[in-house]
């Protein structure tokens, strides 16, 4: 015979308010349904009407969620189109130092050349 682990007494009592609130929820709203109504298709539009209750504020939070990805992704593109500019920008420059100290370098050459002869008369 296997023994189920204790459960945390945190753990028992916020899972008996959740479970409490649902059953509060059905006494509330689904038992008047039961004792009130004969026609089946009355009791199916309460429930539906129940449902879209519950879930109303589920889908309002998710579409909430959706429009901040879809911001966040938007946001994520314009700043990956910014670096891939700044690090374009950073390679013509980088290129740039690097012809002028090429031409620099070769111009103090150059002047060494000329110096040198001029120094041996």
């Amino acid at each position: 015979m296997a023994l189920k682990p204790e459960m945390p007494a945190e753990e028992r009592n916020g899972k008996s308010e959740v479970e409490s609130e649902i059953r509060d929820v059905v006494h509330r709203d689904v038992t008047p349904l039961r004792r009130t109504q004969a026609d089946g298709t009355e009791a199916v539009n309460n429930i539906n009407s129940l449902v879209q209750r519950v879930a109303g504020s589920s889908l309002r939070e998710i579409d909430h969620l959706i429009r901040e990805l879809e911001a966040l992704r938007d946001y994520l593109h314009a700043e990956g189109e910014r670096v891939q500019r700044e690090i374009s920008g950073y390679a013509q420059l980088s290129q740039a130092a690097m012809n002028s100290t090429k031409i620099i370098a070769e111009s103090v050459a150059h002047w060494k050349k000329q110096a040198d002869p001029s120094r041996k008369h």
